[in-house]
């Protein structure tokens, strides 16, 4: 029986776990398909990858899509020695296609690969150190390797430009020592895709290194309130594991444990929250009235969109912003129109209604805090505002975090995610947008997207809903708390 083919992505897959690669060729469905996130990760990948090819002028583009004509142009354009993109190599049933191949001396090339990362991974190393064995098995002489990652310094005015946009480094000698043992590890991998019976590996720290694995059987024996729910566990939490322990209820009394660790078992025991009355009281205490309950949505493209900011900055373009005093309830909120830069016209509405007094509670301050601090130093004027308007917050993550009051429905979590259907009952399944990543690329979608008029006012109606529970769901969270502290 002939060998599969074993290409660059899924050597990576292998290297991570033997288990999810022998299901990638033995069981695929029942590996999830990709989700949103990880779909836009892929697409800005491409972007900078496409913005790459201009570091070689004159090069060549060569069709990815089509395997035997990419295999067969490859082959035709070595000869006019020329930057080539998207190049693949197959041999001995292993193939790889390459971001760039570019020509140097008289008979030799470098590879580039392009990453959308800021700084060089192992990872990296391997999946550089696999395109080059592709290569040099095909009969290419390589001489160095090279990783063009995303320079996060890089500050754009006008046009990008690629030559400062990229940090070029050279791995060759980090490609020449994972190299290392390749050959053995490919037949290894052979020998577990031809294999009858799933490799026998059990959940480990692997699970989500170098990336997040998307296999969920592994973990579908674990029951709720299982040991990786455990607030800070890390590597505890594996040990525990492969010693047999599987709930956090039922870690023994002589293990050690944090404080916030202990609260949290015992809480699974009982399944009563844990309160500390006074600590929540003195945190009450703190709120001034009136109350503004703030939350910001952020995009960070990776190729920055306005002039003077750099890949990945946070740009804030939407707010809600709840107040509360002896009148009532009022909610006020921004959502960006347009294509232009959405932070002077959210500065200036923000400032005029979060007023000049009063706590800004926000969920995790230090989100809303560098938001503002870094509009501050783009826009200068308003940076003494952006100072007062800080010192006015309170973090209302602090009593969770601290565990003064902790539910057992929490699992381990201090993120208002999870806190505020803990203890209210209410949250965020029934939102079409019901986190801060699908708000971002749902607002690129319909910015710079190709949505229709009709889709752009539905998910404007959607991001705002999203944004409005963020803030209102503060409120009830403090509620609570006054009504436990009594």
């Amino acid at each position: 029986m002939p060998k599969k083919l074993l290409s660059k992505s899924k050597y990576l897959n292998g290297l991570q776990c033997l288990k999810y690669l022998w299901l990638m060729y033995n069981s695929p469905e029942s590996i999830p398909e990709f989700d949103a996130s990880t779909q836009r990760i892929f697409d800005q990948g491409h972007q900078v990858g496409e913005l790459a090819k201009k570091l070689f002028p004159g090069g060549i583009d060569i069709l990815a899509e089509d395997f035997s004509g990419n295999l067969r142009s490859t082959k035709q354009l070595l000869a006019k020695r020329k930057p080539l993109f998207e190049p693949g190599f197959y041999q001995d049933n292993i193939f790889s296609r390459l971001d760039i191949l570019n020509p140097v001396g008289e008979n030799e090339w470098d590879i580039i690969e392009v990453k959308s990362s800021t700084s060089v991974k192992d990872v990296n190393l391997h999946d550089v150190s696999f395109q080059r064995l592709c290569c040099q098995k095909a009969g290419l002489n390589i001489n160095r390797c090279f990783l063009a990652v995303v320079n996060n310094q890089y500050i754009k005015h006008g046009e990008i430009n690629p030559a400062e946009y990229f940090a070029m480094h050279d791995i060759t000698d980090d490609v020449n020592k994972v190299a290392e043992g390749m050959e053995e590890r490919i037949q290894e991998m052979f020998a577990a895709i031809a294999s009858p019976t799933c490799p026998e590996i059990r959940i480990g720290e692997y699970c989500n290194s170098p990336y997040d694995c998307p296999v969920t059987m592994c973990r579908e024996h674990l029951p709720e309130g299982n040991i990786f729910d455990l607030y800070r566990g890390g590597k505890k939490c594996y040990q525990m594991y492969y010693d047999g322990i599987l709930k956090v209820g039922d870690i023994p009394d002589d293990y050690k444990l944090g404080q916030s660790q202990q609260i949290q078992k015992a809480c699974e025991i009982t399944g009563i929250p844990h309160i500390e009355k006074e600590a929540i009281r003195e945190f009450l205490s703190e709120i001034i009235s009136p109350v503004y309950y703030l939350d910001f949505e952020t995009i960070s493209p990776v190729i920055p969109l306005f002039d003077g900011t750099r890949p990945y900055q946070r740009i804030p373009f939407q707010y809600s912003l709840h107040k509360v005093d002896k009148k009532g309830t009022a909610h006020y909120s921004f959502l960006a129109e347009g294509k232009e830069d959405p932070r002077p016209a959210l500065l200036t509405q923000l400032k005029e209604e979060i007023g000049t007094r009063g706590s800004i509670l926000t969920y995790n301050q230090s989100f809303e805090q560098g938001v503002l601090r870094e509009m501050a130093e783009d826009f200068p004027d308003c940076a003494e505002w952006v100072e007062k308007t800080i010192g006015r917050m309170i973090d209302l993550l602090k009593p969770f975090r601290d565990f003064s009051y902790y539910h057992p429905d929490q699992h381990g979590s201090a993120s208002i995610k999870k806190v505020l259907p803990a203890i209210t009952g209410k949250g965020y399944d029934d939102l079409a947008i019901n986190n801060g990543d699908a708000a971002s690329g749902a607002y690129l979608a319909i910015t710079y997207g190709e949505a229709n008029e009709e889709e752009r006012l539905q998910v404007r109606q959607d991001l705002i809903k999203y944004c409005g529970l963020d803030t209102e769901g503060m409120i009830w969270i403090v509620e609570e708390l006054k009504q436990v502290s009594l």
